[in-house]
This record gives C-alpha cells, sequence and structure tokens, in this order.
C-alpha cells in the first residue's frame, strides 16, 4: 500500500463529508502494561493507508483527516487487523471527531491560527 500522509485532502463531492479525528485504541487484557509494540503496528497500518486519510501521530492517539466515510471504514479496518493479525481479543477506543461544512481545514492549520493567536496576544 502507498503512503497518503502527502496527499492533500480536498472534497468536490457536495455528498462528502470531510472531518478530523482524534483516535485512541488501546489493546486491554495484554501481558505487558506497555502498549508502544502495538502503538507501532498500528500506526504503520494508518500511514499506509489507501483511503486518502492523512494520518498525524501525537502522543495520546493519531489524528485522522478525510472524508468521514473513510476514516471511519479505516477505523474499522484497524479493528480487523488488530484482531486478525495482532492476535488483540479486546481493543478499547476513543474517537473525537469533528466536521464543518463552511471550509476545509486541516488539522495543522487549526494549530497554526492558535498559535497565531497566542503569538498576538504575548508576542513570540
Amino acid at each position: 500500500m502507498s503512503s497518503s500522509n502527502n496527499l492533500p485532502v480536498t472534497y468536490n463531492d457536495p455528498t462528502e463529508l470531510g472531518c478530523l479525528a482524534d483516535v485512541c485504541i488501546v489493546p486491554l487484557g495484554t501481558s505487558s502494561p506497555s502498549v508502544s509494540d502495538t502503538v507501532f503496528e498500528i500506526e504503520n497500518y494508518l500511514r499506509n493507508n489507501t483511503l486518502n486519510v492523512k494520518t498525524t501521530l501525537h502522543s495520546a492517539g493519531t489524528t485522522l483527516e478525510g472524508e468521514m466515510g473513510a476514516v471511519f471504514q479505516l477505523i474499522k479496518q484497524v479493528h480487523l487487523f488488530c484482531h486478525k493479525n495482532l492476535n488483540l481479543v479486546r481493543l478499547h477506543t476513543e474517537i473525537r471527531t469533528g466536521s464543518r461544512i463552511d471550509k476545509n481545514q486541516t488539522a495543522s492549520e487549526k494549530v497554526e491560527t492558535v498559535e497565531k493567536k497566542i503569538k498576538e496576544k504575548y508576542g513570540s
């Protein structure tokens, strides 16, 4: 699969709904309190998705950017991957998602907007 992380996410079809989703998937009932090996496998799977969903890893999960149906399809695919390929019996997933229809805005643009306002108010 090819990486989609460098592709721009655009929505030309009026039936499409773009979204940003923060996702944190945690395996339950494993023999170790560490989840970094599982996070590595999940992140590798996400980065190689073919659904035109951009991924950005952060300290508490991954931000997914794309068409809402594709984002949720990818989350389903990750669950299936974890159950079938990583032999994980139980997963706990937290999802925060948002959408807007007045403009396209990436996750990095949202951060830049807030950083700009902080700089304007408090300086560098």
